[in-house]
């Protein structure tokens, strides 16, 4: 088994991982999800020392893909309407030029499996369906929404020395034109 000191690089599935599954349906088609601001301090950390990261989901909006890209996951690394995650994650792999075993995978649910067969470490949270948790290299204590993906990142990134955040960088993930204009406009770091 992969251990967490090995993981360069990570994918996470959304609904049920980044959120607690909830989705709330607009009038305009959009579908609005709520993320935990830990869960996603977590993955900008990682973004910015250096970890790619993914997201393979059977989801799709464009406050998701906003979202994605503030967390440091670039538009070639976000599949939306995924139906093959498995698939997704090897070219997600071959892009990044690191091997499956390489790779955390973070599901909750029965399209989640076989990514997270395929990939060196399984990981889902603690209300993940019972088909998941079976076949998961890790169980983290938390639940979807709730901090699952910071315990993961702080499980890899602290031993690997890379539990690291400097005010004085920039954040890797890129911001809507208007909010970057903004950040400029009162001298934050976008």
């Amino acid at each position: 088994m992969t251990r967490f000191e090995d993981i360069k690089a990570f994918a996470f599935d959304v609904d049920g991982v980044f959120t607690d599954g909830l989705v709330l349906a607009m009038p305009d088609g959009d579908l609005l999800r709520q993320f935990n601001s830990k869960d996603c301090f977590g993955v900008r950390t990682a973004a910015d020392n250096g970890f790619p990261c993914a997201i393979i989901t059977g989801g799709v909006s464009p406050s998701l893909m906003h979202r994605a890209h503030s967390l440091g996951v670039p538009d070639e690394y976000l599949y939306m309407l995924s139906k093959d995650k498995a698939s997704d994650l090897l070219h997600f792999c071959q892009r990044i030029g690191l091997e499956p075993s390489q790779v955390a995978f973070v599901g909750d649910d029965i399209p989640d499996i076989p990514a997270m067969q395929l990939a060196g470490l399984g990981v889902c949270p603690a209300d993940a369906v019972a088909e998941v948790r079976e076949v998961a290299d890790f169980v983290s204590s938390f639940n979807g929404g709730r901090g699952c993906i910071r315990d993961l990142m702080e499980r890899v990134l602290k031993p690997q020395g890379k539990w690291k955040f400097d005010p004085t960088n920039p954040w890797k993930g890129s911001h809507p034109d208007s909010i970057t204009k903004y950040a400029k406009l009162t001298g934050k770091n976008v």
